[in-house]
Order: structure tokens, then sequence, then C-alpha cells
């Protein structure tokens, strides 16, 4: 069962965007999202169990969204994933779970091609270890200590061969990247400072990053009036950039007070929002099918 039909250039679905039957086959240019990282404390409400078979359980539910962004992406479009990868200590035994590399084999197992991938650096980031200050392990001895992740990934994928357009297509023209930032953005490495949660507990149960990079992404995947998607909304990030990049948009986001968050981010730019609920059928069919 769809929503109704819209012609509305900026919605948000408050739902599961593990279904996501409001978008046609074929229809969205540009995936841009920074889902919940697996094995980070969001997920705890979800999975009590720290254990391999939770992190796989974890995985597998965002891959019914990844499914859902294959099928909605165009023949030739992009989809990026910020992700980072997690630790913890299970059974008294360090782990390293490397999220980027679960979620590039999802991705190319729905036969999408990976593309160069860019590592976010994030300044603000210090070694810290359960809330304190200090290295992970044995801090200063040898040999026990663990290398602090103060990386996170930008995973770059498309849909098929490269998209195609018109000569002289006056939309990706009026598009074009200036020389300095097309050294800059397409470059490996983004020092790019984190993004400040503003609304407690709430925001730390996404993945919050900063508007510059998917104003970048957007900037560098996309022309004019293209159409983006993030199945993962939060408080609007992705939203706020398509926005003032000129770019149609659409986003899924599950708790439904996050639309408030949007609409005080937003402000007045909130009026032109389309605010939807997802149907309860849509809702129980996720549910069953996970």
């Amino acid at each position: 069962m769809k929503l109704p039909e819209t012609t509305a250039d900026y919605r948000v679905i408050i739902g599961d965007s593990r279904r996501m039957r409001e978008l046609a086959d074929n229809s969205v240019h540009l995936v841009v999202t920074s889902p919940p990282y697996p094995m980070v404390s969001i997920w705890d409400d979800f999975f009590r169990e720290e254990s391999a078979q939770s992190y796989n359980q974890m995985h597998d539910y965002l891959n019914e969204t990844w499914k859902e962004v294959r099928r909605v992406l165009v023949h030739g479009g992009i989809a990026c994933v910020n992700i980072g990868d997690a630790t913890r200590t299970r059974d008294g035994v360090f782990h390293l779970y490397p999220n980027h590399s679960r979620v590039i084999e999802s991705f190319e197992q729905l036969g999408l091609v990976t593309l160069p991938y860019v590592l976010w650096k994030k300044p603000t980031t210090k070694p810290r270890y359960k809330g304190k200050g200090a290295f992970l392990g044995s801090g200063f001895l040898p040999p026990n200590a663990y290398v602090t992740l103060d990386m996170e990934y930008i995973l770059i994928f498309r849909k098929g061969s490269l998209r195609s357009f018109e000569p002289k297509d006056p939309k990706r023209y009026s598009s074009k990247f200036t020389k300095k930032e097309r050294d800059e953005w397409f470059s490996q490495v983004w020092t790019v400072t984190g993004a400040r949660q503003t609304h407690g507990g709430l925001e730390r149960r996404v993945a919050a990053f900063p508007e510059e990079i998917p104003r970048r992404l957007i900037r560098m995947f996309s022309i004019e009036s293209d159409l983006v998607l993030d199945p993962f909304l939060g408080s609007g990030t992705t939203l706020k950039a398509a926005m003032g990049l000129n770019r149609r948009f659409i986003g899924y986001e599950k708790l439904e007070d996050f639309s408030r968050i949007i609409r005080e981010r937003m402000g007045q730019e909130s009026e032109r929002i389309l605010f939807q609920k997802q149907s309860v059928v849509e809702q129980i069919s996720s549910a069953l099918t996970a």
C-alpha cells in the first residue's frame, strides 16, 4: 500500500526504509546516508547480547534497506554510505567489528559497483575508553595497546554503468564544480569537523554527520533537480543540504520525534516539506519480514 501520489519536492516519511514502497523503481539519482553503526551503543535497545550473532543480525537488518536502495536507484545512480567500524570487548576479548567491509560485501552481492571511497578524519575525535580520555588497551605499554579508530568511511557505489546525459545538458553544466572543489573533494582523506549534537539522547541514537559531508557528496554525484534519498534521515542533515543545492529529496526516519527536530532545524523552510506517516500495514510488513 503506497501513500497518495504527491508532487512535493521535499518529503519526509516517518516509517521503515526496509520497505520504501512510496518510491518507484529506478526513481532516485543519489543516496546519501549515515546509518546507525552495528555494535555501537545505539543498537543496544534492539540487540542486548553482544556476540558475533548479534553483529550479523544488525547487518541483516541494514541489508533489507540496501536491497531497497538498489531497487530505487536509477541506472548509473550513486549510493554514498558513511559508516565507521566499531570495537567491543566480548567475553574478555577485544574485538574489531569491520562494518565498512560488511557494507561493501552487501552492496557487491546486490550487483552494485564499488568505487574508490573517502576516509573522513574527524579532528574532534580523541582516544577515549569508558568515557575517559585514554588510549585503548594497555595505554603506553607494549604490546597490548590498540590503534584508535579516528576515521570513518564514506563508501561509494554505482548501480550499473556510467549515467548518461544529453550533450551539453544545461543542468549538468550548471552543476559543475571548480578546480579547487575538484582537488579537495576527490582526494581520499577529508578533514571535516564532526556534527555538534544539540538534542541529547535522541540525536545520539543516530549517526549524525556535519552538513558539509552530504553537501559535498550531493555536489559530486548529482545535478540540479535530481532526486536525493536518505533512508536513515535522523535530524535532517541531508535534507537541509539538498534543499540548499536545488535537489529534490525524500527521507525515511523511524522515530517520529525527529520530525519535530527537523522542523526546528529548517525553520520557515519546513513549510516546503511534506511530512507523511508510512501506513501501519507497511510497518507491520517490514517487521514480519525482517
